[in-house]
Formats: structure tokens, sequence, C-alpha cells
């Protein structure tokens, strides 16, 4: 893949996701206003809630007004874009000419947004299984297992973007991939505080 071949294909990525999520985020607006003002109030919790109301509006009909639900459809909205991702760097993975060093951190990276995406795809249906106790010491299990699990998945996100932190990088290659996982990243973090601010208003009484 050459290095025009390389911009054309963020621009794509990135131009789609936008005209997706713009699309389904303003028939939300116009079907359920206090869905979306629900998820305007819960987002202000998250480091980054402009893109947490770009990526959550979508879901205003399934959320509506639940806690729960919207950290559901947070965790959902980082699956699918780690999963994307790790498409993409694959894709860089194949490629060749790159220097030893950008290759490894390349494969580095394969690993770990693997291991990403299993935390949290695992903490889905953990995060399911808190219906089922609305207080006491079960329900605190299974949200805790979640809040560790997406933890990881962050820590491994962050973890790819300090591998290409060094000089000597390709500036092509370390651009592209940068601008890829720190989007996953801010998502992963935004679900996290939305998975903790649902823990901390349900967590039980001493």
């Amino acid at each position: 893949m050459g290095n025009n071949s390389l911009h054309l294909l963020i621009i794509f990525l990135s131009l789609q996701c936008f005209l997706v999520h713009n699309t389904m985020a303003k028939s939300a607006m116009t079907s359920n206003p206090a869905a979306i003002k629900f998820i305007k109030v819960s987002c202000k919790a998250t480091l980054y809630p402009v893109l947490c109301v770009q990526c959550l509006s979508a879901f205003a009909n399934t959320v509506k007004q639940s806690e729960q639900q919207l950290a559901h459809a947070a965790l959902s909205v980082s699956l699918s874009k780690a999963k994307s991702t790790i498409i993409f760097v694959s894709k860089l993975n194949r490629m060749r000419g790159l220097m030893p060093r950008v290759k490894q951190a390349v494969k580095d990276c394969l690993d770990t947004m693997s291991d990403s995406i299993d935390q949290i795809n695992k903490s889905i249906p953990e995060l399911g299984r808190t219906g089922q106790f609305s207080t006491g010491q079960d329900f605190m299990w299974h949200v805790s297992n979640v809040q560790t699990w997406v933890s990881a998945a962050l820590t491994d996100e962050n973890t790819c973007l300090d591998g290409f932190s060094g000089r000597g990088m390709n500036g092509n290659v370390k651009a592209a991939l940068r601008l890829r996982i720190l989007h996953v990243a801010q998502v992963t973090s935004n679900a996290l505080a939305l998975v903790n601010r649902f823990a901390d208003r349900h967590r039980p009484s001493p």
C-alpha cells in the first residue's frame, strides 16, 4: 500500500464513520429528545463528552434513560471501533518495506489490540448480568469485572500508542496508526467512565 493509498484509506474510513453516525444521530434526536438530553448529561462524566454524544446519540431509542443501556451502547461502540482498527493494523502489518522497528511496533500493536478486543468482548455480557442484581455484592462483583476488563482494554490501546511515540518511526505509518488508535482509546475511555458512573449510582448502601 503506497503513501497516497494509505492517506485515502484513512480519509475514507473517517468520513464513512462520521456520515453513518451523523445520519443515525439526527434521526434519534427527532424521535427521542428526552433520551438525547439524558445522553448529553451522562456524557459530561467522560473525558471526551463531545465524542461521547456523537457516538451514542444514534442509540437514543435503545438507551432511553437507562444508565446500564447507555454503558452497554458505549462498550458496543468501543468494540466496533477496536475491531475495525485491528483490520487496519493487520493491513499495515502486511505492508512491505517497513523498517524493522516499525514492523515490530505494528506487530506488537496487533497483539495488544487483539487483547483489547477480548477484554471488551467479555465485558458486554458481564455488564448485562448486573441487571439480574439491582443491589448487593452480586451486582458489585459483575460490575467490578467490567471495570477491570475495560480498564485493561484501555491500557492495551495506550500501550499500542506508546509503541509509536519514539523517533525513527515512519511518519505516515505513525500518523495513520495514532489517528486510529487514539480514537479507539478515547471511545474506550468514555465507555469506562459511563460504566463507572453506572456503578457509582447503583452501588449498594453499606
